[in-house]
């Protein structure tokens, strides 16, 4: 079986808080971005094994989410080996969600070449075993996430009259240390390792949540709609910010990070 994991980008992404367990609390608008795939081909087979081509991803096989996922799906239903072929597009540390389509659509195609008959919302639970965005590949439709990003609700959001442009500049930013670097300008917490004084600045939630700022309309994007993560980020690679305002001086309506970066995309209107 051949299917084709897509990207997502995040309309705002604010960190609440963090929690006592390490993780954070967010709120976000996940938003599946179907132009830009990886290609992933499952096969039944007599031993488990990997095949990995196109962009390099430079994590050990037991460690690849895809192959975690395969593992946590024999675990629990006793499934036969598999090989995996993946071909990676979507560029990793980029914020694109890449690795946790992969593993998502990992645990949709065994389901289907095993014949299972998994419900979306099981293998949604069984995703969240793997990574806190992984349970939106499986449903593929703009999500509202709040909680670590597990916890889902759809969220009506239309821009037929738009189309997404994504810049990929080629900078890997690790989401442990893009969220070290808002637990530093957010929350002061590290501060004096992860930034220097003169680069800490507060980051402003505006009264309103997210989802009524984002549910205002399009047009009020630009100045009630943030990334938290930009902070940091633009502020160790400048290139992002540059990336951004290009966007925006193209014509874009809106134009943000996504996710922890690097990647950056605009929404522009169809002519």
């Amino acid at each position: 079986m051949i299917v084709c994991p897509n990207a997502k980008i995040n309309l705002g992404l604010e960190v609440l808080r963090r929690r006592d367990d390490g993780f954070h609390d967010i709120e976000t608008v996940f938003v599946p971005v179907p132009g830009l795939r990886d290609v992933l081909e499952i096969v039944k087979a007599p031993e488990a094994a990997l095949f990995q081509y196109g962009t390099p991803c430079g994590v050990e096989v037991e460690k690849n989410l895809c192959f975690k996922a395969f593992r946590l799906m024999q675990k629990l239903y006793g499934i036969g080996n598999i090989n995996i072929f993946l071909y990676k597009n979507i560029p990793m540390g980029a914020g694109l969600g890449g690795g946790s389509s992969d593993a998502a659509f990992t645990l949709m195609a065994i389901n289907d070449v095993f014949e299972l008959g998994l419900s979306l919302d099981t293998l949604a639970g069984i995703a969240a075993q793997l990574g806190s965005d992984c349970p939106f590949f499986i449903y593929n439709q703009p999500m509202f996430a709040s909680g670590r990003g597990e916890i889902l609700e759809p969220y009506p959001l239309d821009l037929s009259g738009y189309h997404i442009e994504v810049v990929t500049p080629g900078i890997n930013i690790s989401t442990p240390e893009a969220y070290k670097g808002v637990d530093a300008i957010k929350f002061g917490i590290g501060a004096d390792d992860v930034l220097a004084a003169e680069m800490l600045q507060a980051i402003d939630s505006a009264d309103a949540g997210l989802k009524e700022r984002i549910g205002a309309g399009i047009d009020q994007w630009r100045e009630n709609v943030v990334n938290d993560f930009e902070a940091y980020a633009f502020a160790q690679y400048p290139i992002l910010a540059q990336i951004k305002q290009s966007l925006y001086d193209r014509g874009a309506v809106y134009a943000a990070m996504t996710g922890s970066g690097s990647a950056l995309y605009g929404i522009f209107p169809n002519l």
